[in-house]
């Protein structure tokens, strides 16, 4: 159990990296940054490579880990339903990054600095909770 708690935590920082950065990626490279300078490729862009190539894995190999962890420990309290419900928005956020991808490599980047901000600020809030859900372990007192 401990290399598949290991290898969730080191997959959700790569993960929580990601969505923290790809909203300033998105804004500040338009569809003409590409990876390499000799591709004439205009839809591969470095938002597009972070997002297919580092986020997207890491992001289901932290969720398959987890899992495996769950399965593994076979404990289910409130605080972990509570974080799952927020990793459950979490990939949300992330699709929607994705969609915001395609958007401004079809030059429709009018509102994109306003959605970028919004769902940075969701990554780190979504992140922040479900740190604090799994160090603090709160009992949670379920509705009557």
């Amino acid at each position: 159990m401990l290399w598949f708690l290991v290898l969730h935590i080191v997959a959700l920082l790569f993960w929580g990296g990601c969505l923290l950065y790809l909203p300033a990626l998105i804004v500040s490279t338009g569809p003409r940054a590409t990876i390499f300078a000799d591709q004439p490729d205009p839809f591969d862009s470095i938002a597009r490579f972070v997002f297919t190539r580092i986020a997207t894995p890491a992001g289901l190999l932290a969720i398959i880990a987890g899992t495996l962890v769950f399965l593994t420990d076979l404990s289910v309290n409130i605080w972990l339903i509570v974080k799952l419900s927020l990793v459950a928005v979490l990939v949300m956020v992330h699709s929607l990054l994705g969609l915001l991808i395609l958007r401004a490599e079809a030059n429709n980047a009018k509102p994109l600095r306003i959605w970028c901000g919004l769902l940075g600020v969701c990554a780190g809030l979504l992140l922040v909770g479900i740190l604090w859900l799994v160090l603090a372990k709160p009992a949670i007192p379920l509705p009557s």
